[in-house]
């Protein structure tokens, strides 16, 4: 498979792009679609409209790639208010609760590293996350009182990185699916005071970071697809398997845990596997074996 660049009759690869605040992630998809003149385009790792920062798009076919980059952990940097909580848990939701802050610095960087490692998280109201087949968000605006399951988080760091009166500036790393709102709203229910989102922005998915991204209506040249895949443990096979491969056949297990990178001899990228019990099964064939 070969990266493309704008103009090339069918690209593929993966883009680096960074949101604007005030749009949603399906909105830089379709910005994208417009700017590269291309219908094959799909995201990973959905931000919210206040959200800005990186966000990792897949071009041609490259989108068949991107679920294999849900897994990377997530770099966000933001601002947040105490004393306040909203219905949203950010900046764009009403003032339902203040209260007065009476915690310290030293106080608040406590409570951001009780959170640290893995927990349960119950995805707030005001989110795309569907109960019953309807977004959470849509049933709220309707006020009824829906609940998602909690879901399996882990926050690798949670740091405070300063304050001015109740509101303060952060910096976490968590795991794909993880809202950051919800976190901030734990500090403060911890701190006894409540709290809110006012910013957000994602600095890094994995090895890739938004220093590196341009904007939606201007992406620039794609990376190539291969560059999704980085991340992936690497399974060398030989020239006889690699021919199996690039037909989309069952191999031998290669005792990788999760998806696994198979290479040809010489380092070509042929596909994604998964170990199943005896045998392993392509998740995503890349190109045909030379």
């Amino acid at each position: 498979m070969t990266s493309g660049v704008p103009g090339d009759a069918t690209p593929d690869g993966l883009l680096l792009v960074d949101k604007p605040s005030g749009i949603t992630s399906h909105d830089a998809v379709d910005r994208v679609r417009r700017a590269l003149g291309i219908r094959k385009v799909g995201h990973a790792g959905t931000l919210d409209p206040m959200a800005t920062g990186l966000l990792l798009i897949g071009i041609g076919r490259a989108t068949r790639l991107l679920r294999f980059l849900g897994d990377l952990p997530k770099t966000y940097e933001g601002a947040a208010r105490l004393g306040e909580e909203t219905d949203t848990l950010d900046a764009d939701g009403e003032v339902v609760r203040t209260r007065p802050v009476t915690a310290s610095s030293a106080e608040i960087g406590a409570a951001m590293r009780t959170l640290l490692g893995e927990s349960l998280q119950t995805p707030p109201a005001y989110s795309a996350v569907k109960v019953g087949g309807r977004p959470m968000y849509k049933a709220a605006r309707a006020g009824e009182a829906v609940e998602a399951e909690p879901r399996p988080i882990r926050v690798d760091a949670f740091d405070l990185l300063g304050r001015t009166g109740p509101d303060l500036r952060f910096r976490v790393t968590c795991s794909g699916g993880t809202y950051v709102r919800v976190l901030l709203a734990d500090v403060g229910e911890q701190l006894g005071c409540g709290a809110h989102l006012t910013s957000l922005r994602r600095t890094a998915i994995g090895p890739f970071g938004v220093r590196d991204a341009s904007p939606p209506e201007a992406p620039g040249a794609p990376l190539p697809v291969e560059r999704a895949l980085a991340h992936l443990p690497v399974c060398v096979v030989s020239a006889e398997e690699a021919v199996a491969v690039s037909h989309g056949r069952i191999l031998g297990p290669a005792g990788v845990e999760g998806p696994y990178l198979v290479v040809a001899p010489e380092g070509r990228a042929l596909g994604v596997y998964r170990d199943d019990g005896a045998k392993a099964v392509p998740e995503v064939v890349l190109a045909p074996a030379g």
